[in-house]
């Protein structure tokens, strides 16, 4: 992008003459089910439910006090584990007005990442699904608390996690030292309900709620720690980007335990007292197609990926829809031809493109319905509600506009920080109270923002966050990695894929089979590198500083994949 000097500095702020919601969730979603009660709240066909929001309300109250008959106290973390059910949704809100704080676990992760979470933040509850595609999620519990095969009392106890008391499995079937969900939807008696109308008049909006899991530049994942006002509001105001009313019907087959679930999707629609359409477990073109159809869904979420799989499938043309209108297309860039394909050919007039990050509950753009489709499918939009914006030089200075610096971000909006990481959160956020984002951007003289690249060095992959220093430190363990770089790669499917370098110690000789089967099982598998190259040395700067770029280059050519990059 060609830049132009301007006298007009690149700072916007979203003033707006709609307030902040000054509530928890819990409270929030008892107004919505008391105005909206006949409403559907909750679809999912294959589940076979359809829940109204007074039912869903009652259900929520009903898991919220189960978990507080365990014995668990407001702040305590609560685990979920699990691909997208109607289970998730009803934990995601019965912990909030619990007072419990929900941890989002990828439904991705192994073994290592799994035990990695639950002692980061002390978790002490874990909900978990049995299994979920390639993954055997009561195997690998089982192997990291070995524990739970003699627990007789439903109380777990376990060495390498001390503070995991509860182990609660989704599903009919009984596992050795597990309850089971379904026993949490028992009606509670009014001492159960008088507890929880305490803790509604206890509990503030600026408490903890919720902590996702974000990968970091420097290895482990960093617990990005929200609160109710930084995501009950975020979903407020991306619902009102997209106009949404009690008449809408959203259908979401993005991941729960990612905020486009759960803040785009979930919280956009319910306070909005919208109806949430899940589609199945995962995300499966054809079972999209036919329940946008089925339900007469008017929005649908995806990231790029998904709407390009979605145009081409064989069978797009005979489905109906017609009722779509709007919906947001987020996660990774979104290419204006996919952009301009999905408003011409899915009747999505009113698509938006959002742009966040986790630690800002997620997003601080949005484009408008009413925004002229050049600009939609080309900018992420302005600035949004109650938030502000500035573009920086390296020097921390604003830059005018039309100038790239890196965007940071400040408002209601910002996490409380990292979860047990201090020094993380002092890099993250300034003394002004601004997120750094490491995004690149530039903002035009109208407000509307282009994100032009990253600072950091992160590969996202069809909408999946990919820090290669956390791959890199993994890798290092294999025996036969002396050194280790890894980075992405263009790519036509996914945007880009991750390849690792590798220099092999003196001696030694390693092939890329060998490399993957050490990656599989034991991290993500969107993480497990596609490209494996074996290299004598990297690029590097006269201090000796690795120069990331040009090795990302010389992998690209090699690999015959240097369009783009």
């Amino acid at each position: 992008m060609q830049q132009q000097k301007s006298q007009t500095p690149s700072y916007v702020h979203g003033a707006h003459d709609v307030p902040l919601i000054g509530a928890t969730i819990g409270r929030h979603l008892a107004g919505i089910a008391a105005r909206h009660g006949s409403n559907e709240a909750l679809v999912v066909p294959h589940q076979g439910i359809r829940w109204t929001y007074a039912e869903f309300d009652a259900k929520v109250t009903a898991v919220a006090a189960g978990l507080l008959a365990l014995g668990l106290a407001p702040g305590e973390r609560i685990g979920i584990w699990s691909q997208n059910c109607a289970e998730w949704v009803l934990v995601q809100f019965a912990t909030a007005r619990a007072g419990l704080v929900l941890v989002n676990i990828n439904p991705a992760y192994r073994r290592s990442e799994l035990e990695y979470v639950l002692e980061k933040v002390q978790c002490s509850a874990l909900i978990l699904a049995p299994a979920f595609k390639s993954s055997d999620y009561l195997a690998m519990v089982q192997d990291v608390v070995p524990e739970l095969r003699q627990a007789r009392d439903g109380i777990v106890r376990s060495a390498r996690l001390p503070a995991l008391r509860h182990v609660i499995r989704l599903g009919s079937e009984a596992t050795q030292g597990m309850r089971n969900f379904d026993t949490l939807l028992a009606a509670p008696d009014a001492a159960q309900l008088d507890r929880l109308s305490e803790l509604e008049d206890e509990l503030q909006f600026d408490d903890a709620v919720n902590i996702q899991f974000t990968s970091g530049t420097t290895g482990a994942p960093k617990g990005a720690t929200l609160t109710h006002h930084n995501i009950l509001n975020n979903g407020f105001f991306v619902g009102e980007a997209m106009r949404l009313t009690s008449a809408d019907r959203l259908c979401i087959p993005v991941p729960l335990y990612h905020c486009f679930g759960m803040v785009l999707g979930n919280l956009a629609c319910v306070t909005h007292g919208a109806t949430m359409v899940f589609p199945g477990e995962g995300f499966e073109p054809k079972a999209v197609l036919e329940t946008v159809q089925a339900e007469r869904c008017t929005g649908l979420h995806g990231v790029p990926t998904m709407f390009i799989a979605l145009l081409d499938h064989p069978d797009f043309a005979r489905y109906d829809l017609s009722t779509l209108r709007t919906g947001i297309m987020a996660g990774s860039p979104c290419p204006a031809e996919v952009m301009s394909r999905v408003i011409g050919r899915m009747h999505m007039s009113e698509i938006t493109i959002a742009y966040g990050m986790t630690e800002t509950s997620p997003v601080s753009f949005q484009s408008a319905v009413d925004d002229p489709e050049a600009l939609r499918v080309s900018t992420i939009g302005r600035v949004h509600p109650h938030l502000e914006v500035k573009i920086v030089d390296a020097a921390g200075r604003i830059v005018p506009r039309g100038v790239t610096g890196e965007l940071l971000t400040r408002g209601y909006s910002v996490m409380l920080g990292y979860w047990g990481d201090e020094e993380r959160t002092r890099e993250a956020i300034d003394p002004a109270g601004w997120m750094h984002t490491g995004d690149l951007a530039v903002i035009d003289e109208g407000g509307f923002a282009t994100i032009v690249g990253r600072s950091k060095d992160m590969v996202i992959r069809g909408g999946e966050n990919i820090y290669p220093r956390e791959v890199e430190e993994y890798l290092y363990r294999h025996p036969k990695v002396l050194d280790v770089q890894c980075v992405g790669v263009p790519d036509e499917k996914y945007g880009e894929e991750l390849c690792a370098c590798i220099v092999v110690r003196p001696g030694m000789s390693a092939d890329e089979d060998e490399i993957r089967a050490f990656c599989s099982g034991q991290i993500a598998h969107y993480k497990i590198p596609r490209y494996i190259r074996f290299v004598d040395a990297f690029p590097m700067t006269v201090t000796g500083k690795i120069q990331k770029f040009l090795l990302r280059q010389q992998v690209a050519e090699a690999l015959g994949l240097s369009k783009g990059v």
